[in-house]
């Protein structure tokens, strides 16, 4: 996943507020938002190459997200990104005793967010140990936690203009939904192709053969309550599918 923004408990009904798009090669085989078969009380897609997942939330409110650290060249992890996240969901430890024996060296670079209900955790193998986040609105790409990139800034200011209509969501997914490309002189230098950079630079990505594939709208209410609403895409942004979850009080 290459793009995360969360509200953390600035919302007085909707403590946990996450919009995210998710950017994955298409041949990649993936499962679309549902309840994992093998962990029903997870809502969130599937990685059927490696197993795990880039965004899950479970009924009690434990909620998992990890993006990849752009650093072309660098040599592979020996474990899937992915298991971090599925860890986490089908556990049981808080999210600062998770993120606290997660062994980085075993994965390649990595941003992860984790929430238990009663903390925000941000770790990553790339940015020093673990922290508990105050209350506020955060956001990852491909860098580290709250990195600068223009598709990040405005997609941070956008989700802070969209807050106050929930739930109604339209804001929320024309911020996803947003193609514009960044001009060349603003544009970050993470070591790919300019072309790449370029591509990369708007919040919704699309091409042949990489691009959005899943714009995912999730909370979680005061009373508990979780809803998740996905949109899915195939190459050069054909939309596939629109999904929604919603769990009882």
């Amino acid at each position: 996943m290459c793009l995360i923004v969360v509200g953390w408990r600035v919302h007085p009904d909707y403590p946990l507020v996450v919009a995210a798009n998710r950017d994955e090669f298409y041949a990649r085989p993936t499962a679309p938002l549902g309840r994992w078969p093998d962990a029903p009380e997870v809502i969130g897609g599937l990685d059927l190459e490696a197993g795990g997942t880039w965004l899950g939330i479970t009924e009690s409110g434990r909620f998992a997200a990890v993006t990849n650290v752009r650093e072309p060249g660098m040599a592979k992890g020996a474990q899937s990104r992915g298991a971090l996240t599925r860890g986490f969901l089908t556990g049981g430890l808080s999210a600062e005793k998770y993120a606290g024996q997660i062994d980085g060296a075993q994965y390649s670079g990595f941003n992860l967010l984790l929430c238990d209900g009663n903390t925000l955790v941000y770790c990553s193998n790339r940015d020093g140990k673990p922290r508990p986040l105050a209350p506020g609105i955060y956001g990852l790409s491909n860098h580290l936690l709250d990195s600068p990139w223009p598709k990040l800034v405005a997609a941070r200011e956008r989700f802070a203009e969209a807050l106050p209509s929930l739930p109604d969501t339209s804001a929320f997914f024309e911020l996803l939904a947003e193609q514009a490309i960044v001009t060349d002189e603003k544009l970050p230098s993470t070591g790919v192709p300019i072309e790449w950079e370029r591509l990369l630079s708007a919040i919704f990505v699309k091409s042949e053969s990489y691009g959005t594939r899943a714009a995912t709208l999730a909370w979680q209410d005061a009373a508990g309550k979780i809803t998740v609403h996905e949109n899915s895409f195939g190459p050069n942004g054909r939309a596939l599918q629109f999904s929604v979850i919603s769990t009882s009080e």
